[in-house]
């Protein structure tokens, strides 16, 4: 599964909505309004995700494509700083550090064994389990706002998978540190934000096409499908041949059939 083809596909609608809407991507990328060349500054860094995200596609272009998003989303880490300064215990200001520490590690974790730093891309893909871990924890601090999201057709009720998210969310969190099933956890976990594209993102801007807010929570929220999924497959890049395994353990590695 080519992951990174949905990632850089979200930073292309990122950029294509800031570009529309002549800003930058409101809560997710907090730029004080007094900034001068504010505008500007926008649409250049607008520019920039569509660029990146389509240089991305390009086989040649992947790994620096990979970098710049990554040094890009990493921008947002320190714009968001200020917010967790101000209120360390609100987990609010954390998901938003969490967000972007996801998608600019997924563009580390996709960079950095092309630049020959193999391990440095396995820690990247470790620390990227932390996100999911603060993820699940916004969703049980604010279970009301979290259910407000889901939509009121889904059954059993709204509150039901707000506090189901969140366990999954924890889970895939613990597997990615720990290692153990992380692949199954990536990509179930990358199912789970492409859900939250189809099933709530979607509909809220049909119901309001003209919504900044809309369109750039459904950017958002493609990127991390594409970030979950990009990490699955970099798991499964890493995983030892047999003959690696059989050596380190002290056995034979089995031929192969035929």
């Amino acid at each position: 599964m080519a992951g990174f083809r949905i990632y850089g596909a979200g930073a292309v609608l990122l950029g294509a909505v800031c570009l529309i809407f002549r800003d930058f991507a409101l809560q997710w990328q907090p730029v004080p309004r007094g900034w001068a060349g504010r505008e500007a500054i926008a649409l250049l860094s607008a520019a920039g995700f569509v660029a990146t995200g389509l240089a991305i596609q390009a086989r040649r272009l992947r790994g620096i494509a990979a970098a710049a998003l990554a040094a890009m989303f990493g921008l947002w880490i320190v714009l968001h700083t200020r917010a967790v300064m101000d209120a360390p215990a609100d987990f609010g200001a954390w998901n938003g550090v969490a967000e972007s520490l996801a998608l600019a590690l997924a563009g580390a974790a996709l960079w950095l064994p092309t630049a020959g730093a193999r391990s440095a891309g396995g820690l990247a893909v470790r620390a990227f389990g932390l996100c999911p871990l603060v993820f699940g924890t916004a969703h049980f601090a604010y279970a009301d706002f979290t259910a407000s999201m889901v939509p009121a057709w889904i059954p059993p009720d709204q509150h039901f998978w707000a506090y189901a998210t969140g366990v999954c969310h924890l889970a895939a969190g613990l597997a990615i540190i720990s290692g153990v099933w992380a692949r199954l956890a990536s990509r179930l976990l990358g199912m789970m934000f492409a859900g939250f594209v189809l099933l709530l993102h979607v509909p809220r801007i049909l119901a309001d096409p003209n919504s900044q807010l809309e369109w750039t929570m459904t950017a958002v929220a493609l990127c991390l499908t594409g970030a979950a999924w990009s990490v699955a497959d970099q798991i499964a890049a890493r995983a030892p041949s047999a003959t690696s395994f059989a050596f380190r353990f002290g056995g034979k590695a089995a031929k192969p059939n035929g």
